[in-house]
């Protein structure tokens, strides 16, 4: 039932739009585009989806002439599954441009499948300059997300900054969603930095979202380096108590958000964090919202939630102040806001808009030795907010 699902959404070859066959048999054995996504300096995740039983590998080869094929070897077996495919890009050079494609061949020998090329260019902590893009709170809205597309530029990195979904009730739902959002090649030019969303969250299926997804450390809470920019992308959990009775019992955000504390208060010490001339986070609920006063917490049981992670900030807020962050990149209220620093809020906040075409945003980032410059761009057309940040070292 799950192939099947997929299938029907993946079209009459098999393939989403974007996803290329340059050699082998054609078949409905790959379902994806080959996703790229957990850059690093010294490589990068691909991750694609298969209809059967199927073995992965990728090739790349580097501008300098250099060449090789990756694998996920593991105790003895190649990457193998009947659902997703992920091999680790590792060993290549900060800086640099690659290009890589899938090769993928049924686990019966009966169908092969070669993706096209695709070129991104490794981190590289020492660059000048670095670009950058933020979608958020998509929730499916096939609509959206192929303007989206077609309108946000390619970049350096694109954080998707939660809410991919609406809720995971539906199994077949995980692969099209997170791989071939909008039936897209989304990672094409843009590598992926997921952020998780509240929603992302909700559903009996959603323990399988890790499967999906890949981070440069392997966990939903994650830090890197792209030129003068420290980028720290965590995890704001849910926006009601552990214990609310919707959850089910499911979910454990609050020793996960101290988790996330004792990891940022190590995290930020390190010299390419410690002394980046920008530094931002990334995370799904805004950590300050307006009128916070007006917001009454604990009134849960009459449809309310949380419009900012309260929670997330009682814990993260000092390790932030002490590090020196200086803006928050966030989404979940479906509209567009930014709060300037403040005397008790050093660090500026700012959010994204929401699924529908009227709503929907998409962020911009460039930086330099000058200025860092965050524009807010409706899909509608205009720039919706810009912020300015100056370079602290």
């Amino acid at each position: 039932m799950k192939r099947r699902g997929f299938l029907g959404v993946a079209g009459a070859t098999g393939l989403v739009r974007g996803a290329g066959v340059s050699g082998g048999s054609e078949s409905r054995l790959v379902q994806s585009p080959p996703a790229l996504m957990a850059l690093r300096d010294d490589g990068a995740e691909i991750i694609w989806a298969v209809a059967d039983s199927a073995l992965g590998r990728v090739e790349w080869r580097g501008a300098d002439g250099s060449g090789g094929e990756a694998r996920a070897d593991r105790y003895g077996m190649v990457a193998q599954g009947d659902e997703v495919l992920r091999v680790r890009l590792s060993g290549l050079k900060p800086g640099n441009e690659y290009r890589f494609r899938a090769l993928t061949s049924a686990a019966d020998g009966k169908a092969t499948h070669t993706s096209e090329w695709k070129t991104f260019r490794t981190l590289d902590a020492s660059s000048p300059t670095t670009t950058f893009v933020v979608w958020n709170d998509t929730h499916e809205n096939d609509a959206t997300l192929e303007a989206l597309d077609d309108r946000t530029p390619k970049a350096d990195f694109m954080v998707w900054n939660g809410d991919t979904c609406n809720d995971w009730h539906r199994e077949e739902r995980l692969a099209p969603v997170l791989l071939a959002p909008g039936g897209r090649d989304v990672t094409d030019g843009r590598p992926l930095m997921p952020v998780w969303g509240n929603h992302d969250v909700r559903g009996r299926w959603a323990y399988r979202v890790p499967e999906f997804l890949a981070t440069p450390e392997n966990r939903p809470y994650y830090a890197f380096r792209s030129g003068p920019v420290a980028a720290v992308c965590l995890h704001t959990g849910e926006d009601k108590p552990d214990g609310h009775p919707s959850f089910g019992g499911r979910v454990a955000f609050e020793p996960f958000r101290r988790e996330q504390a004792d990891w940022l208060r190590e995290v930020v010490g390190r010299p390419a964090f410690r002394n980046a001339p920008y530094r931002l986070v990334f995370c799904h609920i805004p950590l300050r919202w307006k009128n916070e006063r007006d917001l009454a917490p604990g009134d849960y049981d009459s449809g309310n939630y949380d419009h900012f992670s309260r929670f997330s900030r009682e814990v993260w807020h000092e390790i932030l102040v002490e590090w020196g962050a200086q803006l928050v990149v966030s989404g979940h209220t479906h509209r567009v806001a930014s709060l300037p620093a403040t005397e008790a809020f050093p660090y500026a906040q700012i959010t994204g808009g929401g699924p529908r075409r009227e709503q929907a945003t998409w962020i911009e980032g460039r930086a330099d030795a000058e200025k860092l410059e965050l524009k807010v761009c409706g899909l509608e057309g205009g720039v919706l907010q810009r912020v300015e940040l100056r370079p602290l070292a």
